[in-house]
Formats: structure tokens, C-alpha cells, sequence
């Protein structure tokens, strides 16, 4: 098989597995113990938080560790606004992991704003401006969108916020540990991040909190990470999530470079392989492992099919909407057709692939979207070649 799917998730790197390995077996202590197993605990469990808060720019006291990118931001939207009971901005291409949790705020009576974008997924700023009231509690916008991969301008509208006191979340999920990013520099006061993203652990993530910045917890009981979320720590797994981010950073430039030349040349090759086929995101403002395409006639489902068929793994879009059906969201809000939206196609490069994998990749896409315009009903329409 080739994967192409690592927006969704990635293999766990060796080096980290070895690194968690001790932590299921001999050094199994809960780190609320005081005895010398959970000191041990302990001690791992705050060493992976600094190689955490070292990938961001951020000090170790300010990584709150969640089961994942989904509890992160829930903690984040929840607990902001149990403190600031105000009203909430997000954009209309947010991952569903803030569109639910925005549901569930406004059936409590919080206003929640949905941003429009353009047609390359990126933020309209001038309405965030003209959005922003003194009844307004928190914006909450994507670092970089899941399905099309356009980076968003994370540090203007974090000034934005700044200038009107509001707070400011981003879900950088799909963004950290693939380029460069300093939450100082950048200013947000709320960053939420996932281990599986960047060859660590499923289960495990992070919400970065600025210091002074005060949210509510949403699990209580016993009072681990500071009160913020309660329940015995998942060692192992942080400890992996520790070791994965140290990796990114060491290898940030070197993996950039070899996952934007792979992505470059799957986008290219495709082009000049497959007719009527679109490019969708931002042209330049995008992740350096995304390559989102519209071809049109096909259904993506039926082209994921033919793909798995094929030993390619693909995806439409987010991973954790794929059971649903339900058609992209982001798209739709990009302006797209139902006829675009429904030929849609994410594949999504990773450490693992290499050339002759694109290579393969491009042929096989090329055979199999020749087979299923060869029965679309749009077939006549376009005057498909291939």
C-alpha cells in the first residue's frame, strides 16, 4: 500500500516507540505517587512537556496535555467562554471539533459569528474586524485548514485580537511540526496540537495556555495538570508525544523541504497527466504536505474505492467526517459547485513516501479517473480524454 492519508493520521516514528516502550512495562507508575515509580512517572511526564513547549516557543508550565486535538479545543471554546460568558468568532471552514462545541454554545445562549473565506479558503480579516464587539469573548480560527491545507494569517489576526482584549484560540492540528511556529512571535493566547499528526501516538495532545490566561476545566476529580484536567496521566503516551516533537523540531527545515518537493511534484505531475482537473487552497499559503484536487465527473468516494483497489490510500477530506457523508463543508463555503465538491480529492504526503510512490500514484490516479469518466454522466459534457 501507498499511503497518502497522513493529514489524518501517521505511523509512529521508531524512535518514538522505543521511547515509550519502558513506560508501558517496567516504569508503569501513576505519577501522583510519591514512592520512587512515580517519581520516575513524573519526571517523564515533565520532560515531555518541555520538548512540547520547545516545538512552539512556549514554557513548560503552559502545555496542558488532553486525549487530543478534539479535547483540546473543546477545553479551549468551553473553558474560555465559562469564564468570559461572552459571545464567540470562528470561521465558516473550521474543523468539526470547534463547529460542534459552537453548536452546543449557542443552544446555551452564547452568539457564536461564522467568518466567510475566499475562494482559496483564507479568512476574510475585514469582517474578523468588523465582527469584533465589546460583547465578544473569544476568537477561535485554524492555523491551517484540514481538508485544502490554506494556512491562515495566524499573527495579523492575533494583533487584531489583541488591540480589541480578546482572546484567541487556533487549532494548529494539522500545522505544528510541519512549519515553523512560535506562539510568541505569533501571539495567540490558546494553541491546540496532536501527537498523531506528527508520527507520535494516537490519544494524546496538547492545549498550549498563555500564562495568565485563565480557563476552566472541563474533567474534575483529582486535580492533575494544575486542576485543569483531572485523571491519571497516559505516561507512555506522552512520553511519545514528547519524543515526536523533539524530532520535528531537530528535522523541521530538512522535512519541509522533502514533503514540499513530493507535494510539488505530485501536483505537477498530475496536472500535466489528467485533464480538467483543479488545485484547490491557497497557491501559496499552504502546508508543504497537502495537495487537495477537484477532478471533475468522478465522485471522490468512488475514486477512493478505485484507489484503495489500487493499493493507494486517499481521503475527500477530514477523516473524522468521512463516516457521515456528508459533503465538504469547507468547499461549500469556498464557493465550490456540487459537481466540484463531490469529484474532491486530499492526498497528503508523509516522511514514509517517496518518489517513485508519487510516481506510481500519478499513474494509477491517471488509469482510474480514465475509468470512471468513461461511465459519468458528465461525460459528453466535458469531452473527457482521460
Amino acid at each position: 500500500m501507498i499511503y497518502l492519508d497522513n493529514a489524518a493520521s501517521t505511523p509512529v516514528a521508531d524512535q518514538v516507540l522505543q521511547e515509550m516502550l519502558p513506560y508501558m512495562k517496567e516504569n508503569f507508575g501513576n505519577p501522583s505517587s510519591i514512592h520512587r515509580f512515580g517519581r520516575l512517572a513524573t519526571k517523564a511526564v515533565e520532560a515531555a512537556r518541555k520538548k512540547i513547549a520547545d516545538l512552539i516557543g512556549a514554557q513548560p508550565d503552559e502545555i496542558l496535555f488532553t486525549s487530543g486535538g478534539t479535547e483540546s479545543n473543546n477545553t479551549a471554546l468551553f473553558g474560555a467562554l465559562e469564564k468570559n460568558p461572552a459571545s464567540l468568532i470562528t470561521s465558516s471552514i473550521e474543523h468539526d471539533a470547534i463547529l460542534e462545541p459552537c453548536k452546543k454554545l449557542e443552544s446555551q445562549g452564547h452568539k457564536v459569528i461564522y467568518l466567510p473565506v475566499d475562494s482559496s479558503g483564507t479568512v476574510d480579516i475585514e469582517k474578523l474586524k468588523s465582527a469584533i464587539t465589546d460583547e465578544t469573548g473569544l476568537v477561535s480560527i485554524m492555523y491551517a485548514n484540514n481538508e485544502v491545507g490554506t494556512i491562515q494569517p495566524i499573527s495579523e489576526i492575533a494583533q487584531i485580537c489583541k488591540q480589541h482584549q480578546v482572546l484567541f484560540h487556533t487549532d494548529a492540528v494539522q500545522a505544528v511540526g510541519k512549519i515553523p511556529i512560535n506562539v510568541r512571535d505569533l501571539g495567540v493566547d490558546l494553541m491546540s496540537i496532536s501527537s498523531h499528526k506528527i508520527h507520535g501516538p494516537k490519544g494524546v495532545g496538547a492545549l498550549y495556555i498563555r500564562n495568565g490566561v485563565q480557563i476552566a476545566p472541563l474533567v474534575l476529580g483529582g486535580g492533575q495538570e494544575n486542576g485543569l484536567r483531572s485523571g491519571t496521566e497516559n505516561v507512555a503516551n506522552i512520553v511519545g508525544f514528547g519524543k515526536a516533537c523533539q524530532l520535528a523540531k531537530e528535522n523541521l527545515d530538512a522535512n519541509f523541504a522533502y514533503l514540499k518537493n513530493l507535494r510539488d511534484a505530485l501536483i505537477q505531475n498530475v496536472s500535466d497527466e489528467i485533464s480538467h482537473v483543479s488545485i484547490n487552497g491557497h497557491g501559496k499559503n499552504r502546508l508543504p504536505n497537502n495537495a487537495h484536487f477537484t477532478f471533475l465527473g468522478v465522485n471522490g468516494e468512488d475514486l477512493i474505492i478505485k484507489l484503495d483497489e489500487n493499493g493507494i490510500a486517499a481521503s475527500t477530506g477530514s477523516a473524522c467526517s468521512v463516516k457521515t457523508q456528508k459533503a465538504s463543508h469547507v468547499l461549500a463555503a469556498m464557493g465550490f459547485a456540487h459537481e466540484q465538491i463531490a469529484g474532491s480529492l486530499r492526498l497528503t504526503v508523509g516522511l514514509t513516501n517517496t518518489t517513485e510512490e508519487i510516481d506510481k500514484t500519478v499513474t494509477v490516479l491517471k488509469k482510474v479517473v480514465s475509468e470512471l469518466r468513461s461511465v459519468s454522466p458528465f461525460k459528453s459534457k466535458y469531452g473527457f480524454a482521460n
